[in-house]
């Protein structure tokens, strides 16, 4: 199976539990990896008939800074869900990574991955 790989894209949206997070936003960090069978394109070196991982980053964008989640998994579930709906993938691979996570003490960050199937 091939895979691409968007790493580290960085959104500001406004998820969380707490209704300080929906009013204030935060920071979120987002990687996807795309798998499938990509050999016509690398066989090719045919734009069309590749993953178009720029038109990728346009499509979660507008979830990730347009619409709210309570929680991080639930923002990742929407990004893979989309992925799989618009891309020619067979599987997705998401790891949303929330910043200034408040739990009162000291934490670079809270992640989730999660891994869908078409």
């Amino acid at each position: 199976m091939d895979r691409i790989t968007l790493n580290n894209m960085v959104f500001f949206g406004y998820h969380g539990a707490m209704s300080e997070e929906q009013e204030i936003g935060g920071r979120f960090e987002v990687d996807i990896d795309l798998l499938g069978d990509f050999s016509q394109a690398s066989k090719s070196d045919d734009l069309s008939k590749a993953v178009d991982y720029q038109k990728a980053y346009e499509s979660i964008k507008p979830i990730i800074e347009g619409e709210k989640y309570n929680l991080i998994e639930g923002l990742a579930e929407a990004v893979a869900k989309k992925i799989l709906g618009e891309f020619e993938v067979s599987r997705v691979n998401v790891r949303l990574r929330k910043r200034n996570v408040p739990i009162g003490g000291v934490i670079d960050f809270v992640e989730v991955e999660l891994t869908r199937d078409k």
